[in-house]
């Protein structure tokens, strides 16, 4: 971000703790304003917490969070300026979609006309004008969330706060809204921070991709950045690299030779930790060949078909190689227990330190 520019929101060594147990250790953030955030990590790991300290929700035990260069940490979430867009929804099942919208309007002493104008003005947005005399508990779960974000935006907020607002709606209205929200925060300019369990969710919406593990912030960095470059085990695996096989790294002039146990290896000139490594690496980056072959730039380890299943697109194979297995995306159709040489390109491992945690992964 741009030095001169002033933040949307700065969190600085942010604490937060229920009763005597941390939960969040000195987080530092910064978010530019126009910009969307996804933040992702697993269940306990403080996304959640985080985002609420933010609103106001949650008192902070330590640090500083600043709003457009306002320090807000000792502030009430009303003070704040921002929405927030739940879960659950959290509409008033009495009200009608106009009286949902309009909420927030009505708290701010905005006139009728007014507010009706502005909600008007925002189901039209949503798709859903003429639904306006219509209870919330009359419409579907796709459209409760619409009118859940007409009133988070009916107060025109700098900054829009989303906690895991689509895992509650099917896949086809998901992946609709997602597209919706993206546009709205383009078109309308607010800052959005996104909690989200959902790695496609986040890759799909953000500009920059929070990822958290134990109460810390362990990377930050585009979609690209963090998919393709994980600085970690734990970010290679969460982000789906979850095969992992030991490999072993030897200087050779210029450029290094990759073994693989079972006598395989390949020449890399990428640069890449020497010794002992673990490799991760996702389903669709290893491919099935000829259990024979030698491939410039690839492990090619032997093994047999062990499973096969079809999810749509292509199949996904359990490839047994000696006694460990390993999933694999492949568009070929194979047969179980047919001989199939699992080719690893060594450009799309991501190779760490053995000795280095490697976080929940499974072979």
């Amino acid at each position: 971000m741009d030095s001169s520019v002033v933040a949307a929101i700065d969190v600085d060594r942010l604490q937060v703790s229920y009763g005597s147990q941390p939960v969040l250790h000195g987080v530092n953030l910064t978010v530019a304003p126009g910009e969307f955030i996804a933040i992702l990590g697993s269940s306990g790991c403080g996304k959640t917490t985080l985002l609420r300290t933010i609103a106001g929700f949650q008192k902070a035990s330590g640090g500083s969070i600043r709003l457009f260069g306002r320090d807000v940490v000792d502030m009430p979430p009303e003070k704040r300026g921002m929405a927030m867009m739940f879960q659950s929804y959290a509409l008033w099942p009495h009200m009608t979609v106009l009286g949902n919208v309009g909420y927030g309007l009505r708290l701010r002493s905005v006139p009728k006309d007014e507010i009706r104008s502005r909600v008007a003005a925002i189901l039209k947005i949503l798709g859903l004008s003429g639904l306006e005399d219509r209870t919330v508990t009359n419409l579907s779960g796709g459209q409760r969330q619409r009118v859940a974000l007409g009133r988070a935006l009916a107060i025109e907020p700098k900054i829009l706060l989303l906690d895991e607002p689509l895992s509650n709606l099917d896949a086809k209205v998901r992946i609709q809204l997602r597209s919706e929200i993206k546009s709205l925060q383009n078109r309308l300019g607010f800052t959005a921070v996104h909690v989200t369990h959902d790695r496609e969710e986040a890759m799909t919406m953000a500009d920059r991709i929070v990822v958290m593990d134990a109460g810390r912030i362990v990377q930050v960095g585009t979609p690209e950045e963090v998919f393709d470059r994980p600085n970690s085990p734990f970010v290679a695996s969460f982000m789906g690299a979850e095969n992992t096989i030991e490999l072993d790294v030897r200087p050779s002039g210029f450029s290094v030779e990759v073994h693989a146990g079972n006598g395989s290896a390949a020449t890399w000139d990428g640069p890449v930790p020497v010794g002992p490594v673990t490799a991760y690496f996702r389903d669709d980056a290893a491919s099935l060949e000829d259990p024979h072959a030698h491939i410039d730039g690839s492990l090619v380890l032997p093994g047999r078909i062990a499973q096969r299943t079809y999810p749509g697109g292509s199949y996904r194979y359990l490839v047994a190689v000696g006694d460990r297995h390993f999933s694999v995306t492949d568009g070929q159709y194979h047969e179980v227990d047919r001989p199939v040489g699992l080719r690893l390109p060594l450009e799309l491992l991501h190779l760490f330190p053995a000795t280095q945690p490697k976080g929940k992964v499974h072979a």
